[in-house]
């Protein structure tokens, strides 16, 4: 198993930047692909981002050339790196992580909320 923490969300005004962190422990991270999901007030949960253990990238529409994931299997840790914020992306972002064994993101962290406001 593998236990995830985000940290890095905030309030932040629309076009600035935020980025996230989440650290892993339990696990052999470098064994996991990560995904960073976000659920907004009213809505469902959304995919935001894939990196997989080969480091490949995949992104929502709404996100593509804005937000990047990427992962330092050295420190544990997946990012999301947030651009030109809108209010859309007003959420509770949360990291998610699976094995090659597993189809879906077994493993979540505790989200982190992100509010872009003026």
């Amino acid at each position: 198993q593998v236990q995830l923490v985000e940290s890095g969300g905030g309030l932040v005004q629309p076009g600035g930047s935020l980025r996230l962190s989440c650290a892993a422990s339990g696990s052999i991270f470098s064994r996991y692909a990560m995904a960073w999901y976000r659920q907004a007030p009213g809505k469902q949960r959304e995919l935001v981002a894939v990196i997989t253990i080969g480091s490949s990238t995949n992104y929502a529409d709404s996100v593509k050339g804005r937000f990047t994931i990427s992962r330092d299997n050295a420190k544990n840790t997946v990012y999301l790196q947030m651009n030109s914020l809108k209010p859309e992306d007003t959420a509770i972002y949360y990291c998610a992580a699976r094995s090659i064994f597993q189809s879906d993101y077994a493993y979540w962290g505790q989200g982190t909320q992100v509010t872009v406001s003026a």
